[in-house]
């Protein structure tokens, strides 16, 4: 019971206390991959993750060692880290968050596991065109949040001091990544219900190199921002399929028409790949 009222007492001032919560190490042993470190953030707020080799498993449906893969709203790196290991030290991961305390642990986990991994973390958002926004969350300690490009959001009361940056994607790879763009084989989206925006920003970038693509369905939003990412994602020529979680024996289901995705009233993933 003492456990009980402390952790609920520290949840209670990191929603109410800006304050710098520092990353806490594990260690995970991941089949053949052998022994793998990855810092969780120990903000009372932020959910503990862990990885598993079924997880990784699932990635490789997609990405192979070689290939350039990106996470969009990248949070910790808890969907980046099991990327970057299918895609080894000969491929490479570029992990985007904007959130300015969230990405730092990011950065840790970029520099881990450097035999095995080749993650750059990013502290831009996408957007259409290169411009700057407020981050602002509901917590003080920023455990959540979102882009506004005024201080006024309904993301919460709570605005980051600095300005973040956005950047249109393909324009960001082709003046720095350029070389390895003919490697791209992966976007995974995740961005609190604009994911249908990013789509729409990055739809040049799909039709020219066709990557897998992933993306999240968000719970609170309407049916009708529901089947608009399904309509952003299909005419780019994409099959879009239902998965329940990223593990490769999850449930997958194959979603036929934009209908379909207001079946769903909680947050789901989709993935999408190029009609054969």
């Amino acid at each position: 019971m003492i456990n009980y009222f402390k952790a609920s007492f520290k949840r209670k001032m990191a929603r109410r206390f800006t304050k710098e919560y520092p990353p806490k190490i594990a260690t995970y042993q991941l089949n053949d991959i052998g022994t793998v470190e990855f810092a969780n953030w120990t903000n009372p707020l932020a959910p503990l993750q862990q990885l598993s080799p079924e997880m990784v498993e699932f990635f490789k449906k997609f990405i192979k060692k070689g290939d350039l893969v990106i996470d969009i709203g990248a949070n910790i790196g808890d969907t980046t880290v099991p990327m970057a290991l299918c895609a080894g030290t000969e491929g490479l991961a570029l992990g985007f968050d904007p959130n300015p305390y969230v990405f730092k642990i990011l950065q840790a986990n970029a520099s881990l596991n450097k035999d095995k991994t080749n993650i750059v973390p990013v502290p831009f958002a996408i957007s259409s065109q290169e411009e700057e926004f407020y981050f602002i969350s509901s917590e003080a300690s920023f455990s959540n949040g979102g882009i506004s490009p005024t201080k006024n959001s309904k993301h919460g009361k709570f605005v980051h001091s600095e300005k973040i940056k956005g950047v249109n994607l393909k324009n960001f790879l082709e003046t720095h990544y350029r070389q390895w763009l003919n490697k791209l084989s992966f976007i995974k989206i995740d961005t609190e219900g604009y994911d249908k925006e990013i789509i729409r920003s990055i739809s040049d970038l799909i039709v020219t190199y066709k990557p897998a693509l992933i993306a999240e369905s968000f719970g609170k939003a309407t049916d009708e921002a529901k089947m608009e990412l399904f309509g952003n994602i299909e005419r780019l020529g994409y099959e879009i399929f239902y998965f329940e979680d990223f593990n490769v024996t999850a449930k997958i289901q194959k979603l036929h028409h934009k209908s379909d995705m207001t079946n769903y009233r909680q947050t789901i993933n989709i993935y999408a790949l190029p009609e054969k």
